[in-house]
């Protein structure tokens, strides 16, 4: 075997990156301390009723401690069921056929461009290929769903006071809750108006907030779950509670508008300075392709690329660790 071949040279620094992107992965998830900061916001909420250790409470501690087991390739080609709940988390209608053909199409597309337009030889271009078909869909799907539970947390605490105004004025928290669905707009009317749904066909109030919770897997309607639990298990004054969860929630919406201030600066230095090789190739192409050309034809130059592709993406990936903060 020649170890000098191509082929076996780009196997290689896949398999390399693989092993070194699983390991930052798993040191990433090693180092994380969010459940300890979510686990003092639920003191903070249900402190105020005793040290009871009801159902609710358990439910509530059971729904935010699970461990999500997932490796990074699991990210890239979810489970099937996995894959369906985060489709339904787009609030879009992708199914999981359209998205499967949509990532073979792309496949397909990127492969033959690579090779035919790009000149590239079979085995890089796949792999190019592979990489765009597995990465587009799921990245799109990815922002899909973070744009959504941003304009979701953006909406929350406004929903919130809206079922304490309707609490003070005489009505019940199901009533309340329907108000939100019919006032608010999407995405809070659509998730509120499925509790609605739910509680009509049968389901308790408890079981229809703890699928959505499921669901949306948010800390912010999770604590706004636990807060009716315990209420329900222990009784108190629930305007309170629920007047109290607002200010928590807008103290840590202030908090993250701080912290993306602060990074703001890093962030578009990062940008600037990441689109530089991109800038300079496409500069160097426009004024002698036939210099730039043996890049995209020559072996080696294909090796030079993708390493410099994969290197670039591995410096993305722990400059996104450094600034992504629990809050």
């Amino acid at each position: 075997m020649n170890v000098t071949d191509p082929t076996i040279v780009i196997i290689g620094i896949f398999a390399c990156v693989f092993i070194l992107l699983a390991t930052l992965a798993a040191a990433s998830g090693m180092f994380s301390n969010g459940n300890k900061i979510i686990g003092k916001k639920l003191d903070k909420i249900t402190a105020r009723h005793g040290n009871n250790k009801g159902r609710a409470q358990e439910q509530a501690k059971k729904a935010l401690f699970v461990k999500k087991e997932t490796s990074l390739f699991d990210r890239f080609i979810p489970k099937p069921d996995e894959l369906r709940t985060r489709l339904n988390k787009t609030g879009k209608n992708i199914t999981f056929k359209k998205y499967v053909l949509t990532s073979l199409a792309l496949i397909v597309i990127f492969t033959f461009f690579m090779d035919i337009f790009v000149g590239m030889s079979f085995v890089p271009a796949l792999m190019v290929g592979l990489f765009s078909g597995l990465f587009i869909p799921h990245f799109y799907i990815n922002r899909t769903i973070n744009n959504r539970l941003k304009k979701f947390t953006k909406q929350f605490p406004e929903a919130i006071d809206l079922i304490v105004r309707g609490l003070r004025a005489g009505l019940p928290v199901t009533e309340s809750i329907h108000a939100v669905a019919r006032e608010m707009p999407d995405p809070i009317s659509t998730e509120f108006g499925m509790i609605t749904d739910e509680i009509r066909l049968g389901k308790t109030m408890d079981e229809a907030l703890w699928a959505t919770a499921k669901r949306l897997d948010t800390p912010d309607f999770k604590f706004f779950v636990i807060s009716l639990s315990v209420q329900q298990e222990t009784g108190g004054n629930l305007t309170e509670t629920l007047t109290n969860l607002t200010e928590i929630l807008r103290g840590r919406t202030r908090l993250k508008l701080k912290i993306k201030a602060m990074i703001s600066e890093g962030k578009a230095s990062a940008y600037i300075i990441g689109s530089l090789p991109f800038l300079m190739c496409g500069l160097l192409s426009a004024m002698n392709y036939e210099y730039m050309s043996v890049m995209f034809t020559d072996p080696k130059g294909q090796i030079a690329l993708i390493g410099a592709a994969i290197w670039m993406g591995i410096g993305v990936f722990i400059l996104a660790q450094m600034i992504n903060f629990e809050v």
